[in-house]
């Protein structure tokens, strides 16, 4: 039996598995089984499982798993729920770290116990209401948040010709000056509303910035109720200097019976 130790965690009501692989058995390779252990009633369940491995750029690296076994480049609530987990089993020392990822090297400080501040990368590839903040994400501007359905909608943005193949992220969002926006996202990987989003998030403020007329600092509500702060400078045409704060808790641990994953739905 391959036992996997895991912790569970949330941001801002976005949930992950995280891992401890800096000795490198963790077999990331095995795409079905990472998506079974995603998988809620059958598995743990998660919106992204992450591992913590040994990095020779910074005091780690994170990797990425969406609930459906595709690897992503970044994820912001993950890289706050990460940092704290690799304070605590001692892959960072102190409360100021940094860390590789797919999207570049990501910066964090422990603000507190409960809420972690992140360097994001700054943004790119602006087209209308688009923004590649890590990972890519098409902001849709909405007048009420509670009417959207993010399911039917999302997924049809999501997958529609113009984001072909690779697809994108979609956020609806109300925006309200002067610094202040309720969003909603329709994550790719796991093809669902998920409970927050931290690049879509961040996308949320640089899109509202630049081109809504918001200023910095900007607060995102989520859809669980969590403030996130999204902080950054705006010169009249590029974002540089993002930030993400926002909450974090850790949920519970466990073992996990890797052979015994229900990789093939039987």
């Amino acid at each position: 039996m391959k036992e996997i130790r895991f912790v569970k965690m949330h941001g801002a009501g976005n949930d992950f598995i995280m891992i401890d692989d800096r000795d490198g058995s963790f077999p990331d390779y095995d795409y079905r089984r990472i998506a079974a252990m995603g998988t809620r009633r059958s598995g743990v369940g998660c919106e992204g499982i992450i591992l913590v491995q040994r990095s020779d750029k910074a005091d780690f690296k994170m990797r990425f798993f969406n609930p459906d076994g595709s690897e992503a480049e970044m994820c912001g609530n993950g890289a706050r729920c990460v940092a704290a987990f690799a304070r605590e089993i001692g892959a960072a020392n102190g409360d100021t770290m940094r860390f590789e990822t797919i999207a570049g090297i990501v910066s964090a400080e422990m603000v507190s116990e409960s809420l972690v501040k992140v360097g994001m990368p700054d943004p790119v590839d602006f087209g209308e209401d688009f923004v590649v903040a890590g990972v890519p994400h098409k902001i849709v501007p909405v007048e009420n948040i509670s009417k959207v359905d993010v399911e039917r909608e999302g997924r049809k943005i999501r997958m529609s010709e113009e984001f072909a193949p690779a697809g994108t992220n979609v956020d609806f969002v109300v925006y309200k000056h002067p610094n202040k926006a309720v969003v909603r996202t329709y994550e790719r990987g796991v093809e669902a509303e998920t409970g927050a989003c931290g690049t879509g998030a961040v996308a949320t403020a640089v899109i509202g910035v630049k081109d809504y007329g918001l200023e910095f600092p900007v607060s995102i509500k989520t859809v669980k109720g969590y403030e996130l702060v999204v902080d950054g400078k705006f010169d009249g045409d590029k974002v540089t200097g993002v930030s993400l704060t926002g909450p974090f808790r850790k949920v519970f641990e466990g073992v996990l019976d890797w052979d015994e994953l229900d990789a093939d739905g039987e």
